[in-house]
């Protein structure tokens, strides 16, 4: 049995339960967010993407 998930889902997970259970504030992960959105508008979006790309492939490779 596969299971897919979106990487934008998998990490507002991680930020919601980072602000819920260890103390990030609201305005941290704005601010995150935010360097999110300008880091996609940037000349390293490619690099980013290919490189969140080869690690999940990398991951979705592994057999249990």
């Amino acid at each position: 049995m596969a299971l897919s998930i979106s990487a934008v889902v998998l990490l507002a997970i991680i930020v919601f339960l980072l602000i819920k259970k260890s103390g990030l504030k609201a305005g941290h992960a704005i601010v995150c967010m935010l360097l999110g959105f300008y880091l996609a508008s940037s000349t390293v979006a490619p690099t980013i993407r290919d490189l969140t790309t080869n690690i999940a492939g990398m991951l979705g490779s592994i057999k249990f």
